[in-house]
């Protein structure tokens, strides 16, 4: 199976879905890298945005950490997307020669092509919140 180049979205998922299996609690950064199988730095990578986005919140200190800002049946993963990715392209869009008639003409079309994969992705993606994943019979 092909893995994808970029997971944090996935791991801003799973993150999520930890802080909403224990509401109300701070999450230490070194045991939300356990389950994805990370580290703590890029946990705390992927926490930031999503706190930048008012997704989670933190607390500094030896009893502070990570817990959700908002219920998990408000977060869409359509959400998360952007927290994660903001803008970037969904397509692995390369910039051709600015003198290349033929290059300019398929980036102007891939990247509308882009846009309107992105829209409909995001579209899919605002049908599940982070408590629809927690739900041990969510449908895939």
């Amino acid at each position: 199976m092909a893995q994808p180049t970029n997971t944090q979205f996935a791991v801003g998922v799973h993150l999520l879905t930890l802080l909403a299996g224990t509401p109300g609690e701070w999450q230490d950064s070194q045991y939300l890298a356990g389950s994805p199988a990370t580290n703590a730095a890029h946990v705390r990578r992927i926490l930031g945005r999503l706190r930048e986005a008012g997704l989670v919140r933190s607390q500094p200190g030896p009893r502070g950490g990570w817990m959700l800002e908002r219920e998990a049946a408000e977060i869409d993963l359509a959400l998360v997307w952007l927290a994660v990715n903001g803008e970037d392209p969904v397509l692995g869009v390369h910039v051709p020669q600015p003198d290349c008639h033929v290059g300019q003409r398929v980036h102007r079309n891939l990247l509308a092509l882009d846009r309107r994969a992105r829209d409909a992705m995001l579209a899919e993606l605002a049908r599940t919140t982070v408590a629809d994943v927690l739900r041990e019979d969510a449908a895939a």
